[in-house]
């Protein structure tokens, strides 16, 4: 099992191998949203969108955030940037605590960590053209020297995520949505950032294009060493871009493993359920592939069971009262594989998924 982090508590990520330092820690993270209402908006309650989520991330590694819609994916990277102020926990990057950095550490740690938005057509200024917004972003930190440098320096950013730079005089309407995203991933380039955050990239995108833009991020990761957090709920392309994945559910990790390990052996029935999920393009093998279809709905984080989140639609054969009581840590049941289950000991549980 593993060791709890000794400032917090919360069980520590996989390790690494021995002297790598993670870019990212990310401790008991927590983001609850008050719900207020009445004549004096009173709070009644909150939203406990991420409740407590802990994991590394380490240099030149991609680690995949998976999970269901409403689960705390994409408030998990906004909030390790503090575009939403987390509530709890503790987020360091390169060991400084994010959440004590002032105005100007902060807009420091944007131009080492970007993020790029799931719609890339709202994240855009609609009345800028293309080569202006990612102008601005050079003033604003200082890059670039002259105007005539910001210019040439636009009209690389375009040529190096695939555009031509003409199109620096265009507006976003005037692009289609695969080039749109592709103007996101010039902008947050544009501060040579160590870290990107992508939330649900491609997930607006058509397939043929989305594989394109998949094609862009690994490149440009093998050429300039960067380090991704990936946000999807493609389990598919989760699987190819990623070191290592990470599943939640309602607020928490629940699983967290090498991409490979984790396809082949989960050892969370939620992450079994999911990955029973994916479509299988060969009918021959659809009759042979475990299907875990599983009851009821997603509880309300509102009002999160007690517990394990996941008991009210758990189909795991020994779930029983104690799973209604009890909170299981992440714990270590492999080397490197993390599960949340009171019912998943090291060794039980890791037969494959039939057909996956």
């Amino acid at each position: 099992m593993s060791a709890p982090d000794p400032r917090t508590g919360a069980p520590s990520a996989p390790a690494e191998p021995p002297g790598s330092e993670p870019l990212l820690r990310v401790r008991d993270l927590k983001v609850h949203f008050p719900v207020r209402s009445g004549f004096l908006s009173r709070v009644t309650g909150h939203v406990f969108a991420v409740d407590g989520i802990s994991f590394d991330l380490y240099p030149g590694e991609t680690l995949g955030l998976v999970g269901e819609s409403g689960c705390g994916k994409s408030t998990t990277g906004r909030s390790v940037l503090r575009l939403v102020e987390p509530t709890g926990g503790t987020v360091h990057f390169r060991g400084e605590d994010v959440g004590a950095m002032d105005r100007e550490r902060l807009r420091g740690l944007r131009r080492q960590a970007q993020m790029v938005f799931q719609d890339p057509f709202s994240s855009l200024n609609p009345r800028m053209t293309v080569g202006a917004t990612l102008e601005e972003v050079l003033v604003v930190h200082g890059l670039g020297g002259g105007k005539a440098g910001r210019r040439q320096r636009v009209r690389d950013l375009l040529q190096r995520v695939g555009l031509l730079a003409e199109h620096a005089d265009r507006f976003p309407h005037e692009f289609s949505g695969g080039q749109r995203q592709r103007v996101g991933i010039a902008r947050a380039l544009s501060v040579e950032p160590d870290l990107l955050i992508l939330d649900e990239p491609v997930s607006a995108l058509d397939v043929s294009v989305q594989a394109q833009v998949v094609n862009l991020l690994e490149d440009l990761q093998d050429e300039l060493g960067l380090t991704y957090l990936f946000i999807a709920h493609d389990l598919g392309l989760v699987e190819h871009v990623s070191d290592r994945v990470a599943v939640m559910y309602l607020g928490h990790i629940v699983e967290l493993a090498p991409a490979a390990r984790l396809y082949e052996a989960p050892q969370h029935p939620y992450t079994r359920a999911l990955l029973s999920s994916i479509p299988v393009p060969d009918p021959a093998a659809r009759h042979t592939r475990e299907r875990i279809v599983l009851g009821g709905d997603v509880p309300s984080p509102m009002h999160p069971p007690g517990g394990c989140p996941f008991h009210p639609r758990c189909p795991h054969p020994a779930k029983d009262e104690a799973c209604t009581r009890l909170r299981p840590p992440l714990e270590e049941v492999a080397p490197g594989h993390f599960a949340a289950c009171i019912k998943v000991a090291p060794g039980a549980f890791t037969a494959p998924l039939t057909g996956v």
